[in-house]
């Protein structure tokens, strides 16, 4: 575990009165840095993120979008923001997938009986009443599942064995998912009767990574295997010719249910209708206590909200935390925000999203109108004494900051450290023993820092250019 101890953390403190009181810039007036400083100081001596993480996780647990657990967190937020000083609290109502996973049970039958352990993914369809019963077939990865003869899939089950890469920013992550998202489109249409996909994570933990797949025309049963049983099950399948596997899954989706988007504001002091939006969201997969994923995002954005609404002297324009409906299984209410808000985003300034678990922040980008980067610049210099460097690649945006991205809003992208998110993500592991208090204090200062110097610059970041609005991963 990433801790940040108590010297290093005094340590930033002495560096951010130091690196914070020379000079402003022409892009943030001269109580941004002392502002910045402040928020940087509170949050690190007395931050609150970890107790709103605790909460939530203890109080609602895992959140299935539309489930009661996911009405639940609606209800927390909608008490919770006010007690953190936000206003205008409210909830806009958006339609949300509603599955559910039910009783799963997988097993080698042949050449011996042999457990194993699975996590249906979302959206799966479930097995006839009694399981079925199939020999498998393996690939390697989602192009050589491709490249099979239909003859050698048809009636079986694949298994798709692709290992993830662990990476510090993730992108492990985004070589390995397509596998996860479109393993069963491919797979059934070669014939092939279910998927068991080896978990797209970075455990070796004999435990299963759950998350999306595709919505398909022609549905098959699929499921991810613990890490240590898809290499169990790859073993057998180079030792004997035949390996049949019996997969039983209880999943099924129900007609669509009603969620909400929870919105809680830092009024702007000069141009209230302007908005920086700093999202996560409060949906989780139903195996863990959705700790990182995603409620220390969760944590981050309100404690974000607080440390601001705390300020003597509030921001020029409005901080707007948005909490999220169902990122993880269809996005469908960052859809509805963009949707509803599409009017209005020109007057979005900038957005934000922490949603990448508790481990600290250690670079920031951005992604808005190349003519306003060294807004930027200045930007990334508040950011300094938190151990956050500046890197000039493009911002890739979070899920549910996407679609804002789409409409021209500008970015900003504070990448965490990602080594061990995916050793807990998606995962009965995911508990609030994950996450160091310190840690996510880090992180929390510094997405508080960089939404409080996009609400109170003098200009902003333009707009995002039009050949640079489809979403590029995080």
């Amino acid at each position: 575990m990433r801790r940040l101890a108590p010297a290093l953390a005094a340590s930033i403190l002495l560096a951010a009165g130091a690196a914070l009181a020379g000079p402003s810039s022409d892009a943030l007036p001269a109580d941004a840095t002392s502002g910045a400083a402040a928020l940087q100081r509170e949050e690190l001596s007395n931050g609150r993120a970890f107790s709103i993480v605790q909460s939530l996780v203890d109080e609602v647990g895992p959140r299935l979008a539309g489930s009661r657990a996911d009405r639940a967190a609606v209800a927390w937020a909608l008490r919770t923001m006010p007690t953190l000083g936000l206003s205008d609290v409210h909830a806009e109502r958006a339609q949300v997938t509603h599955w559910e996973r039910g009783a799963e049970h997988a097993e080698i039958v042949a050449p011996m009986k042999q457990p194993l352990v699975v996590a249906a993914l979302g959206g799966s369809v479930g097995t006839p009443p009694g399981g079925l019963d199939a020999p498998v077939v393996e690939a390697a990865s989602l192009d050589a599942l491709r490249k099979l003869d239909p003859a050698a899939v048809r009636g079986k089950i694949v298994f798709l064995n692709t290992p993830m890469r662990r990476t510090r920013d993730g992108s492990g992550y985004g070589e390995t998912v397509r596998s996860r998202f479109f393993g069963a489109r491919e797979a059934q249409k070669l014939g092939a009767v279910a998927l068991l996909l080896r978990s797209v994570g970075t455990d070796h933990d004999r435990i299963a990574h759950t998350g999306a797949k595709s919505r398909d025309e022609h549905e098959i049963p699929a499921a991810a295997l613990s890490v240590p049983d898809a290499d169990l099950l790859h073993r057998e399948l180079e030792e004997n010719t035949t390996v049949r596997v019996r997969l039983a899954l209880g999943a099924r989706t129900l007609p669509p249910a009603g969620s909400a988007n929870v919105i809680g504001e830092v009024p702007g002091r000069e141009r209230p209708d302007e908005v920086v939006v700093i999202g996560a969201h409060l949906d989780s997969w139903d195996q863990g206590g959705g700790a990182i994923d995603d409620g220390a995002g969760v944590g981050i954005a309100l404690e974000t909200g607080r440390l601001i609404a705390a300020l003597p002297r509030k921001p020029r324009r409005t901080v707007r935390v948005v909490l999220f409906a169902n990122e993880e299984h269809g996005l469908e209410g960052a859809k509805t925000y963009a949707r509803d808000h599409a009017a209005d985003a020109a007057r979005h300034v900038a957005a934000t999203e922490a949603d990448f678990g508790g481990d600290a922040v250690y670079a920031v980008r951005w992604l808005g109108d190349p003519a306003q980067r060294e807004r930027f610049v200045q930007l990334a210099r508040l950011l300094a004494p938190l151990g956050v460097e500046r890197q000039d690649d493009p911002a890739g945006a979070g899920a549910d900051v996407s679609p804002l991205q789409q409409l021209g809003v500008p970015i900003l992208d504070l990448r965490q450290d990602g080594t061990r998110y995916f050793d807990y993500h998606h995962t009965p592991n995911d508990t609030l023993d994950k996450i160091d208090p310190p840690t996510l204090a880090q992180a929390a200062a510094a997405f508080a820092t960089a939404v409080w110097a996009a609400a109170d610059m003098d200009g902003d970041f333009g707009r995002v250019p039009d050949d640079q609005r489809k979403r590029t991963h995080h």
